[in-house]
């Protein structure tokens, strides 16, 4: 795997809807040019709060672990939903913030499966909207009770007359007061399916704030008895139960204090649970979850409501307990549990702005927290996320709390070199001299190499943004610190270019970190090339921002463009393209009708690559057609040209795959290639480079992952510890020309098991070649569904469980979702190891499932073919 910009945000990624062809996978959005935003230096620039008001959270999601190669992007976001995006959560989850509508079921792709929370089967037997909007009363309250949660996760996602059916007034009030009558007996678990009532309820709010024509209105009646049913709950001793089993109902009820609005009058329940925490919830995840989900919903949202403003000024203790939170607990810094502290600060900055009362109360535990963190090292992150907060929304205090000008503050600190490069400046934390020279030379030559790449005339008329930053961070950790707080832009990803040639108070800025490894880039400066591309294509291609850009299926040349310049520039072979122009996946009039919505990180790069490639080398003439039609604005038009052509390029693109694959697509030069062998914990790694024209390979340059290398051609290398390991191997051939190829290695010491690396994919339900999945779970009854795409030439695929508690059933299908009922291969041990192995399976998607035969979690589920 190489670069990867950004494929759906945290927000943007739930906007989108699930692609409807039936054999490609969803996307996740986009990461070339987007419009920019600057964080605002007081009140006076705010934003009107109910244009930013962050609804009701969603449905609590299974994320995959971040990737550098992988990675989804977003437009700069006010700062209201801005600090939602990177408001902290346990490894592994992420939370719904925008409606994202279930696809049709059908069982001949993954794109078919129902896009519920859980990553359950929406469709199964007893849980389709019509089982939920058919009932009402008693009825409903005990199909509620008796369903599974993975079930009633679905429920978040239902739209239109759906929406209507399921979650009118009438019935929320009848959950809502099932839920008081219940929450009296609440033993401190969901063994009266109290969880599936709150889940409900959750959905309910959350579905009304973004189906308000189809639901109709909420009124007090519906908020006096959700305060009723809440103070029930709460007035249940067991709601204090230190255990895995009440955080997982004690969170989704603190979220519901939020969704129903009522955050002003439990301000005291805010308290106990801040003031209770110490180190010993540690050994429970659910709990820590139940803490930062009060963190991340009511006592962040809350304080857009006038009602919860008031109750804090009248008792700012819960101030208070913030501050000593976040002072007293800087200890998680650091580690996976910091998003705790963290979020605490972004709630205490936050709070500071909810008025001259609150402000007055507040200040103080701001100006403590601040005074008490240092902008760089291990407290950075927390500085950051309280600062950027009190800075926006209070603003009037900047000098008080030494936040004025943050962004700049911030730059200096962190980004403090500087270089300007004719219309380029670059700021970068660690870059030396000779680097920037040498960055400011690349970018140079890319200018030339661009514009006799597409034979523009000049900018596009009428637009800005003629002039770029160019921000370089050393390490992504120090990226996803401080980049967000400086330039607006979201950070689950490899790198983003924020631009909008609209507006002529904008300046374009590309947002980079280096790699810690080779990557064949300047200076390791990781997508340096691709993500100047994207600038130079919105100067000098595309009219209007990046909206009116993306308003025609265009990714192709988007995304194509940008990588197939990357690697020809730089005068490098693609080499995942290459592996996939000889699987032969895609037509090229399937590609030409890639969006951010119907493509995965393949389709998108590697085949956007191959289409733009092809496209240049044999029809040059409707590129340069196209993008007629792309500078004036005309995008109906320029997808005309390429859409025109319908199938009639499939097959000779076809026949030039076999060519590209078979060499003529390498690049002049060397091309770095390896295998491997792993034997315990020694990996055996065979140089299987090659040189295109003349010269030969004169030097090879490895390096392991674990601060060792090596210069020979076929080194053997033991690793102190078992675990996943980037191993790059550089080549120079003897003219000096270099390339340089990473890939994972992961070895195991003594006999112990070797789990692979955390498949890369977006979508959580995909694994891939020689990966895992870690950490699931389901309850009985239900099913956990994944898919593997299996390219052609697979002699065996081997599918492995381990790990976790409970009893978890391994099921696998050839041509439909796996299920008990449907498979075609299953292991049904007791426990969660399980394993089926898979001769000559034939090319294509494949679908794996787990089901519960008792609840489980913890599970991970592997791969190896």
């Amino acid at each position: 795997m190489r670069h990867r910009i950004p494929l759906p945000t945290l927000l943007a990624g739930f906007v989108a809807g699930c692609c409807a062809a039936a054999t490609l996978l969803p996307a996740v959005a986009s990461a070339a040019p987007v419009p920019s935003g600057t964080p605002s230096a007081g009140p006076a620039a705010k934003a009107d709060p109910a244009s930013v008001l962050p609804k009701p959270l969603g449905a609590f999601l299974t994320a995959s672990p971040s990737s550098e190669e992988l990675a989804p992007v977003a437009a700069p976001l006010p700062p209201a939903l801005l600090g939602q995006v990177v408001m902290g959560q346990p490894a592994g989850t992420t939370v719904q913030t925008s409606a994202r509508p279930s696809s049709a079921s059908s069982a001949s792709s993954p794109v078919a499966k129902p896009a519920a929370a859980a990553r359950t089967a929406a469709a199964a037997a007893g849980c389709t909207p019509a089982d939920f909007g058919g009932r009402s009363g008693a009825d409903l309250v005990s199909y509620l009770t008796g369903a599974s949660t993975d079930c009633v996760n679905t429920l978040f996602n239902v739209t239109g007359a759906d929406a209507g059916s399921i979650f009118k007034e009438d019935k929320m009030l009848t959950v809502t007061k099932a839920l008081q009558a219940q929450a009296p007996g609440y033993t401190g678990d969901n063994s009266t399916g109290i969880l599936q009532l709150v889940l409900f309820l959750r959905a309910g709010w959350f579905v009304q704030s973004n189906n308000a024509d189809a639901v109709g209105p909420y009124d007090g009646a519906l908020t006096t008895a959700s305060r009723a049913a809440l103070d029930a709950f709460f007035a249940n001793p067991h709601r204090k139960d230190v255990s895995d089993a009440n955080g997982t109902v004690l969170s989704e009820v603190l979220v519901l204090t939020d969704s129903a609005n009522v955050q002003g009058s439990y301000l005291d329940v805010y308290k106990q649970v801040l003031s209770s925490y110490d180190n010993s919830y540690n050994a429970f995840p659910k709990m820590l979850k139940a803490v930062n989900s009060m963190l991340s919903a009511p006592l962040w949202r809350g304080n857009w409501n006038p009602d919860f403003a008031a109750a804090v000024a009248a008792d700012p203790s819960v101030a208070t307990a913030l501050g000593s939170f976040a002072l007293g607990h800087t200890d998680l810094l650091g580690t996976a549990n910091e998003y705790l502290d963290v979020n605490a600060g972004n709630d205490l900055g936050r709070m500071a702005g909810d008025g001259p009362k609150v402000e007055a109360a507040v200040k103080g535990q701001v100006k403590a927290v601040l005074d008490g963190a240092q902008i760089t090292g291990t407290t950075g992150p927390l500085y950051v996320h309280t600062a950027f907060n009190a800075n926006y929304y209070d603003g009037g205090l900047c000098s008080y709390y030494g936040t004025c000008n943050l962004p700049a503050k911030l730059t200096a600190a962190v980004l403090p070199n500087q270089l300007v490069c004719d219309n380029r400046t670059i700021l970068t934390e660690a870059l030396s001299p000779a680097d920037l020279a040498a960055v400011c030379a690349s970018l140079r030559g890319e200018d030339t190499f661009f514009h006799n790449l597409v034979k523009d005339n000049g900018p596009v008329p009428g637009q800005y943004d003629k002039n770029i930053t160019l921000a370089v961070f050393a390490t992504r950790a120090d990226y996803l610190t401080y980049s967000w707080a400086i330039f607006n832009n979201s950070t689950d990803n490899g790198g983003q270019t924020v631009m909008d040639p609209t507006d002529p108070n904008n300046r374009a800025v590309c947002v980079m970190y280096q790699k810690a490894w080779n990557d064949g880039f300047t200076a390791n400066v990781w997508n340096l090339n691709h993500e100047y591309t994207h600038y130079l294509d919105g100067i000098y291609d595309m009219k209007g921002n990046f909206s009116t850009e993306i308003s025609v299926p265009n990714i192709w040349w988007i995304e194509g463009v940008a990588e197939y310049e990357s690697y020809a520039y730089r005068g490098t072979t693609d080499t995942q393209a290459m592996e996939e122009a000889a699987k032969h996946t895609y037509k090229l009039s399937t590609v030409f009708q890639n969006t951010y919505g119907n493509s995965d990180t393949v389709r998108t790069y590697p085949w956007g690559y191959l289409a733009v490639r092809y496209m240049f080398e044999k029809h040059p003439a409707d590129i340069y057609a196209m993008l007629g039609h792309f500078r004036t604005g005309d995008y109906q038009g320029g997808y005309a040209v390429y859409n025109g052509l319908g199938t009639s390029y499939d097959a000779d693109f076809d026949a030039w795959l076999d060519k590209c694959a078979g060499g003529a697509c390498y690049a002049d030069g060397p091309t770095a290639l390896f295998g491997q062998s792993v034997s315990g914990a020694t990996v055996a790694l065979t140089d299987k480079s090659v040189q295109t024209g003349s010269g030969r390979i004169a030097s090879w340059h490895w390096t392991f992952g674990d601060g060792t290398s090596s210069g020979e051609r076929n080194p053997s290398h033991t690793y102190a510890a078992k675990g996943a390991y980037t191993v790059a191997l550089t080549v120079t051939d003897d003219t000096g020309r270099t390339a340089s190829t990473p890939a994972t290695v992961t070895v195991a010491t003594g006999s112990g098991a070797t789990t692979p690396p955390t498949c890369t994919d977006q979508r959580t339900d995909a694994l891939g070649k020689n990966c895992s999945r870690p950490g699931l779970s389901a309850t009985a009854g239900n099913v956990d569904y994944l898919y593997v795409y299996l390219p052609a030439g697979t002699s065996t695929l081997k599918i492995t469980t381990t790990g976790g508690t409970g009893t978890a059933y391994l099921y696998y299908s050839e041509s439909t979702w796996a299920s008990p009922s449907s498979f075609t291969a299953s292991s049904t041990n007791a426990g969660t190891a399980q394993s089926i192995t898979v001769s000559n399976p034939t090319a294509g998607y494949r679908y794996v499932s787990l089901y519960a035969k008792t609840d489980f979690s913890g599970v991970t589920v592997s791969t190896q073919f």
